[in-house]
Formats: structure tokens, sequence, C-alpha cells
């Protein structure tokens, strides 16, 4: 279990407005706004459609790289891979909103990363038959913001600006943010280069954001660095193609974020189908009211269903801690048999659907899923879809191959992708309120409407002889 318990926290609202990715994966320009320009709803939905291998994923995994950096975690290795092969770096731009009770901000933050050699003293790549290890190095941050209050307004300017020589830029900043001692310069410099060293980022790192609460002399700088650093830690969650390969091996990850009336509690629980687990004796109570919390929903998407925990006692863990063995159950119609024995389309709904309900009622939460529909019946899909963004409050990125949405979301709350991959995101002109956004859709995959092409298209002759013609191997 992963997972944490904080005091309930002032009212702040932050979302994500915009995001620009360059040279990551199979994406080297692409500008997508969740904004929803046609008309003005609390919730923030974006649905992204195209092609397989269009930059889909590619948008998840800019958002997953966002909390990483938030959150100041190293960036898992894999990352390194991600970085678009004909260039050595990769950007990623973020532009934010944050809304206190008697100001509003404009935060945009970016990043560049590099594939660099492991030279860690754990990998020796110098060794015979070694394979040569990569991570990635995370430089040229930047967090710069615009204000806006009924006494004044301030354009946009660099906070932080992490790609000059030294700490950081500008000085003026760099006085108000850390003061005026310099007795740790050196220790920063060093902090400087170990966070990369760790591929970690340095402004939401540990080290500086001690240093920030201890020297910053504005609160407005202090309320943003925070405010972000909150928001990658306990209101940013994502879903990824490695969630969905979790259940396909028999565990759940159930994320989650519960909130009552002094405390909230966030994380993740992955609970192992096919054999009873273990978690946290102090977690018990937090997993019953998530659960029953999900319940009320649940029975209603799918008539008559529940799903329980049966308490099997006491456990003592590795650790010496106090453990309690559960078995998660579904109940149907008076019976109860093992939540193994469900489908993946059930399992799918339950590992997200916390979330989902924290998304229609709060709106500084924003959770990314890949591949949203898997499993998930299409009629369903579109009407739970519909019913967040009509009555929600938080935001929700998610891709999907299943078109029953285009059908049910507002046409403002749908992007796609392009074929062209200097300029991956688009979002359709010239589409009347009368328009079905799925007809248009398929009708410019044949037409070509669009200023950019949404589909390569494929020859059925050329694909029925490609089969033939691999089908003759096979022949005696």
């Amino acid at each position: 279990m992963n997972a944490g318990v904080v005091n309930a926290v002032e009212k702040q609202f932050i979302r994500i407005e915009n995001i620009t990715i360059e040279n990551f994966k199979n994406v080297k320009k692409g500008t997508i706004s969740l904004k929803n320009r046609r008309k003005n709803y609390r919730a923030s939905i974006l649905g992204l459609y195209g092609q397989n291998g269009s930059g889909k994923t590619a948008l998840i995994d800019a958002v997953q790289l966002l909390r990483f950096a938030l959150c100041s975690q190293p960036i898992p290795e894999k990352y390194a891979e991600y970085i678009n092969v004909e260039e050595r770096t990769s950007t990623l731009k973020f532009q934010f909103i944050l809304q206190q009770e008697d100001y509003c901000c404009n935060l945009w933050y970016q990043f560049s990363m590099e594939k660099v050699i492991d030279e860690s003293p754990y990998h020796d790549n110098k060794l015979e038959n070694s394979k040569t290890k990569y991570k990635v190095k995370i430089f040229d941050e930047v967090l710069s913001y615009g204000y806006t209050s009924n006494e004044k307004k301030i354009r946009k300017g660099p906070l932080i600006d992490t790609s000059a020589d030294g700490i950081f830029l500008p000085k003026s900043k760099y006085q108000e943010l850390l003061g005026n001692s310099t007795e740790d310069v050196t220790e920063m410099l060093v902090t400087k280069r170990l966070v990369q060293e760790q591929s970690r980022t340095f402004i939401f790192s540990r080290e500086m954001m001690r240093r920030f609460r201890e020297n910053c002399q504005v609160k407005l700088y202090l309320d943003i660095l925070e405010g972000l650093h909150r928001f990658g830690n306990r209101e940013l969650f994502i879903i990824d193609t490695e969630h969905e390969g979790l259940i396909n091996m028999n565990a759940l990850p159930l994320a989650f974020k519960y909130k009552d009336d002094t405390s909230e509690s966030f994380g993740n629980l992955l609970l192992p189908l096919n054999i009873p687990a273990s978690i946290p004796e102090k977690a018990m109570e937090i997993v019953r009211k998530i659960i029953a919390n999900m319940n009320i929903v649940l029975q209603e998407l799918v008539p008559g269903l529940t799903i329980d925990i049966i308490d099997l006692g006491p456990v003592v863990e590795k650790d010496g801690s106090l453990g309690r063995m559960i078995q998660l159950m579904s109940l149907k119609n008076n019976k109860a048999i093992p939540f193994r024995y469900e489908s993946e389309g059930i399992k799918k709904i339950v590992s997200i659907l916390q979330l989902l309900i924290v998304v229609y009622n709060n709106p500084s939460i924003t959770v990314a899923v890949d591949e949203l529909d898997a499993g998930i019946f299409e009629y369903l899909l579109g009407e739970l879809l519909h019913i967040i963004s009509e009555k929600g409050k938080g935001q929700l990125i998610f891709t999907s191959h299943n078109l029953r949405p285009l059908e049910t979301l507002d046409k403002g709350f749908v992007a796609f992708t392009t074929t062209n991959p200097e300029n991956r995101y688009i979002r359709f002109t010239n589409v009347k309120g009368t328009n079905n956004l799925r007809d248009f859709y398929y009708r410019d995959i044949v037409l070509g409407e669009q200023n950019e092409q949404v589909y390569c298209p494929t020859n059925n002759y050329e694909i029925a002889l490609a089969f033939r013609e691999a089908g003759e191997t096979f022949v005696p």
C-alpha cells in the first residue's frame, strides 16, 4: 500500500490548461488546450482520439512525467527511451490556473530531458558483456507566473529559471525566495547537481522546498510552489497501461482519494486477487470507507453489484508491524464470490471508480486515464462520461478507441491526433452544433476535410494480399 493521510487544507483550485510536447516519443511537436472554448463548464474533460501510434499515450506519459517532477520523484529509466530517436533532448511545457479566494494566477512550468549514460556505482557499464544503461537527466526547469487580483495585474514573468549557470535566476526573485544569505550557495549548487544525477527535478526537490519554506519572503511565491507541489502529490492521478496489465495479472490496483471533515487520504492499493492480501492495520478503516463510498455508485452502474472485504484476521508484517489479512469479495443477488471471478470490465471500473467520484465532486483534481474504454461496455462509457462532463467539477483526461463518447460529450471536450508529427494534436473545425461528431470523424477519415490528416489510409486489397503471402509460408 502506498498512501498518505493529511489534515484538511485550505481551499485552492489548480487545473492544467495547456500542454506542449516537443520531441517526445513519436511527437515532434504537439500543443493541446484542455479548455472547452465552446461553452463554460465546471468540469474540464479532454477525450483524445486517433489512429494507433499517433501520440495518444504520449500525452498521458507527459502528464505522468509532470507528476514525477512536481513530487521530485526519480524519473524511471524507461523514459530515457521516450526521447524522440532523432533528437538529443525532449521538452515538456504545462500551463496551469491557480485560483485562491482573493486572487488568480496563471502558471507555466517546463523542463527538458536528456538521455545520459547511468554511471552510478550500482551499474558498471565497463564490465564485459554489460549492457549500457541509460537514465533521464532533467535540466532547464523554468517556472513562470502571471497574476491578477482586484488591485493589480502582473504579466507573465519568470519566478525560477534554472537554465543559467549558478542556482537560478532572476536575481530579484532569488533574494525574495531564499533571502540574502550566501552561506548555503555551495550546498545548493551541490543539490542542483545531485538531483540531476538522481533524475529528479531541482525546483520541487525536498531540499529546495525546505529552503523555500524557511526563507521565502513573499506569500504569493510560496503559495505557487506549495500549490503545485501539493497538486502533484495529492491531486494528480495517472492510470496508464501498466495499471491495465496488473489487472490482467490478477491484481487490482486501487487508486483513491478520500476526504472527510478532518483529514484526507490518498494513494494506491495493490490487492492480489488470486490469494488473500495483507494491508496495514491502520489502513483497514480507510479501505472500508472507500469501499462503502464506491458501492453507492457501483450498484447504479452495474445494478445489484457491490463489493466488500472479508477480514481474515491479524498478521505480522516483515517489518514487525501489524496488518490485517483480507479477501476482496463481489456481492450480487445476495451471493458472495471472490472478486477475481468478475469480468475484466468490472475490475477496470472498480479500480478507477473512486477517482471518478472525486473528479465529479472536487474541482482541484486531475485524473488522466490511458485507454479508458478497455473492457467497459460502450453505452455505459458514453453515459458515464456525459454525466461527469455535465455535472462534474474536476478534470479528466482520457484516451479511447471507443467512439461512443463522441456522441455524448460536448464537442469542445474532444481532440484528435494527426498523422503529422510536427502538429500532433488538433481540434476539429467547421463542426456545427447539429453534427454528430462520430459521423463527422468517420467522414473526415475518408475525405480529409481538416487542415491536417487524421488517418493514414490503408489499402484493403494490399492487406488481403499480404495475408495471403504470409499464409503461403505455412503451406507444406
